[in-house]
């Protein structure tokens, strides 16, 4: 099925293919409507809790306002309490969710309707670089591993391309895959 016929269809796995054609139309013509700026506020919550606060994201320079928590925690054995996920756990969470959209929206704009989709994400850490035990171990993971299973009306070649393109063009992937020049600033305060 063309994109065209898709645009046709109305909605296709809860999303609404004409407003996403919509979407991608004002974009092209003009593309500083689909500048998005994302932030988060980390506040400490006592030994390894945080609480990360969203208020409000900007959208073609306008600001629109949201509110949700997200807590983050350390397992017991890496001196947290367990009450909630841990920054790893995080990383891969909001990767997943991301892709998520991508294979949602992919299989919707070629008029697919999905029956599963499930990712599922591991990596492992070595603690001696995040201990600065020893220097030549890194802090962070050599790789992550995942799996995606899907299944809906396309066919396996579809699923293919949709999966091709959600490794082109997810945030989150290309974040997560790629270096991304983090500029640093400590204000000390008395």
């Amino acid at each position: 099925m063309s994109a065209l016929e898709a645009k046709k269809i109305g909605t296709v796995n809860g999303l609404d293919v004409d407003a996403l054609h919509g979407v991608i139309d004002e974009v092209k013509k003009d593309p500083s409507i689909g500048i998005v700026e994302f932030k988060v506020k980390t506040g400490w919550k006592g030994q390894t809790r945080s609480e990360t606060l969203v208020e409000s994201y900007k959208l073609a320079g306008k600001e629109i306002k949201r509110r949700f928590t997200i807590s983050a925690d350390e397992p017991l054995e890496l001196l947290g309490e367990n009450t909630a996920a841990n920054p790893q756990e995080l990383l891969m969470a909001a990767l997943n969710a991301c892709i998520t959209v991508g294979y949602v929206a992919g299989a919707a704009v070629n008029g697919i309707t999905l029956t599963k989709l499930e990712i599922e994400t591991t990596g492992q850490l070595d603690l001696r670089g995040f201990l600065g035990i020893d220097p030549k171990v890194k802090a962070g993971y050599e790789s992550l591993q995942y799996v995606v299973h899907i299944a809906g009306n396309g066919t396996p070649e579809q699923f293919r391309q949709i999966h091709e393109n959600v490794i082109k063009t997810s945030p989150n992937y290309f974040n997560v895959s790629q270096p991304v020049r983090l500029d640093a600033k400590l204000e000390v305060e008395s």
